[in-house]
């Protein structure tokens, strides 16, 4: 079984109504997906920025508060944490472009809605993701291993049997390949056939009908080459490495 470190998030809004809106859209998210979040929950400028010493990985962040300005409570922040993500929440369209110059992720606009909350949540998610290393859980009879999610190098499937690549060895636990791809999304992971999963950061070479990881020769299969291969390209796009052929 893989058990995702959770993510931190804050939720800095004093209207009650509004942060529990954010409150209910976030649980719905990880719920949907088995996936726990800490979520904090702040509601003045003062009391964020008394709790806040780099402890959050996402903020989402109101811009008119009753004892400050959110931009000016970002700009604080930069000051000890310049990679924590900031989506900006308000019902002032015009000041939240001006976020980017405090380094923000993004803005969603007020009144929150589910369809548009997710998207600009996933994709925070993944890109905290992507550049944070993120850790698992690997259990099994023998033993429970807490290892780097960027230490796998890919993940077979064999009698029934998960085998984990790793940087440092394999290991050998219980649990079905499909609900270990659910549990990396967003962490560079792709199927290449349904008896592996891929690392896409070790993946040295693509030729026809196999995939280079690590030194190691792995099949790819007709049906998923098409579904890798985008995985891949997107992997490229957002700065992972590699050389291909």
């Amino acid at each position: 079984m893989i058990v995702m470190e959770s993510v931190r998030i804050a939720i800095v809004e004093d209207d009650g109504t509004a942060s529990d809106t954010l409150l209910g859209f976030i649980e719905e998210y990880g719920a949907a997906r088995s996936e726990k979040f800490e979520v904090s929950r702040y509601y003045t400028a003062a009391s964020f920025i008394a709790a806040f010493n780099g402890n959050f990985d996402i903020i989402f962040m109101d811009i008119d508060l009753p004892d400050g300005n959110g931009m000016d409570v970002v700009k604080k922040l930069r000051e000890r944490d310049r990679d924590v993500i900031v989506i900006f929440v308000t019902n002032m369209a015009q000041f939240a472009v001006k976020g980017y110059e405090v380094r923000a992720f993004d803005f969603i606009v007020k009144p929150v809605g589910r369809y548009n909350f997710e998207y600009k949540f996933k994709d925070a998610l993944e890109n905290f993701r992507q550049r944070r290393d993120a850790y698992v859980w690997i259990s099994n009879k023998e033993s429970k291993l807490r290892v780097k999610a960027s230490s796998i190098k890919y993940i077979e499937v064999f009698q029934h049997v998960l085998v984990y690549h790793t940087t440092d060895g394999d290991i050998r636990a219980s649990g079905s390949l499909s609900t270990v791809e659910d549990s990396l999304a967003g962490l560079g992971f792709a199927s290449c056939n349904r008896c592996y999963l891929v690392n896409l950061r070790y993946v040295t070479a693509v030729r026809q009908f196999s995939v280079v990881v690590d030194g190691e020769e792995l099949q790819i299969s007709r049906l998923k080459r098409s579904s890798f291969m985008r995985e891949l390209n997107n992997f490229l796009a957002r700065g992972g490495g590699g050389n291909y052929q």
